[in-house]
């Protein structure tokens, strides 16, 4: 079997990839990294219908889980603490 001839720019790494193209010679395993975000812990939040109902107006747009949208707002904004907090 011929080896893939390594993508020179990730556009063409992306292209081959939307093409179907086997990419598993492009891509060095050994730094890969498996992120684990630990147990999983339940939490409750309540909030106005008004919120709700403008949290679903959002989710339904683009096609994604309450719950979901939920959680990637909370990691954009943790990230931004986290980023803000380096700085000081």
């Amino acid at each position: 079997m011929k080896k893939n001839e390594m993508a020179k720019t990730t556009k063409e790494f992306d292209r081959r990839f939307d093409n179907g193209e086997d990419v598993h010679d492009l891509i060095d395993m050994s730094k890969a990294k498996i992120i684990r975000h630990g147990k999983k812990v339940r939490i409750t939040l309540d909030v106005a219908e008004e919120m709700v109902k403008e949290i679903d107006q959002i989710r339904q747009s683009i096609g994604v889980d309450r719950g979901a949208l939920i959680k990637v707002w909370l990691h954009e904004r943790l990230q931004q603490e986290k980023a803000a907090s380096a700085k000081y």
